[in-house]
């Protein structure tokens, strides 16, 4: 059996190897293919392979249909929306994921990231500490759950959302239940996102839920980019921000204007009293 490890963003070299040490102590046949640059190159590569281990690189219809040996494709990490599912089960190919593998390295840098932004990016300017402020956690999985306990040790308050954990349960593991997202996005200094991305969840965050947060809050997103309606928010911001401005300097023409006015007015009196007093002015 051939087992190919194909990543775009290559493991590190100890774990290649360790990966690599299992397969031929196994007998089996070991590849790599990493840093490719165009998909035509993972195509050509899975044409001889039986197994298939990726990281967040494509596995497509076209993919699957250059592999006709591939039998199953293993992800090294939790989501799998980088794989057509529905193309792997018409060649009778095996998806398998890895949930947890990953999880304290998630949660580490989304952790890092609040401490980056509270400290003003290491600018020199002025910054504040992490403790004492709020973080919302969308989606109390694995990594969600990690991050909260590390948020909780940073001495953060933590609040917590999940369609599919009771409140109690949200609760028990140390963290406030959010009545609803909206709640929950007002209400906290940070909100941590770590939902999968799904004909449900793409785009599901957008300028309305956005706007909401309060002013100095910040949107941490180790998940999917996905989820997040960034062209939308921008553009809805940056549409509201034009009209407010032209608004503004609509407002500023006006009262210059006017002022103009009646400085025209007070100059042609003066002169109108001044030709009355001295008709030779």
């Amino acid at each position: 059996m051939k087992v190919l490890v194909a990543t775009q963003k290559p493991f590190s070299a100890a774990a290649v190897a360790g990966i690599k040490e299992i397969v031929t102590g196994a007998g089996h046949e070991f590849a790599a293919l990493e840093k490719y640059a165009d998909a035509s190159e993972l195509i050509a590569a899975v044409a001889d392979v039986d197994a298939l281990i990726i990281r967040s690189d494509k596995v497509t219809a076209e993919v699957l249909d250059a592999a006709k040996q591939l039998k199953i494709v293993v992800r090294a990490g939790a989501g799998y929306d980088n794989v057509d599912l529905a193309a792997a089960t018409a060649h009778n190919v095996v998806v398998m994921n890895t949930p947890g593998q990953n999880s304290n390295a998630v949660a580490e840098l989304a952790i890092a990231m609040m401490i980056y932004m509270c400290r003003n990016q290491f600018t020199p300017a002025t910054g504040s500490e992490i403790q004492g402020k709020k973080v919302g956690i969308q989606a109390f999985g694995n990594v969600g759950r990690l991050v909260g306990k590390k948020a909780e040790a940073l001495g953060m308050s933590v609040m917590a959302i999940d369609p599919f954990i009771p409140a109690e349960k949200i609760r028990e593991a140390g963290a406030e239940p959010a009545d609803s997202l909206e709640h929950m996005y007002a209400s906290c200094d940070f909100i941590s996102v770590h939902i999968p991305a799904t004909p449900q969840t793409i785009g599901s965050i957008g300028y309305d839920l956005i706007t909401k947060m309060p002013k100095g809050a910040c949107l941490v997103n180790t998940a999917r980019k996905e989820v997040i309606d960034e062209a939308k928010a921008y553009w809805k911001d940056a549409r509201e921000d034009v009209q407010t401005r032209t608004a503004e300097a609509r407002e500023r023409w006006n009262g210059m204007r006017e002022e103009l006015r009646e400085t025209a007015q007070e100059r042609s009196a003066e002169w109108k009293a001044r030709h009355d007093s001295d008709p030779k002015e």
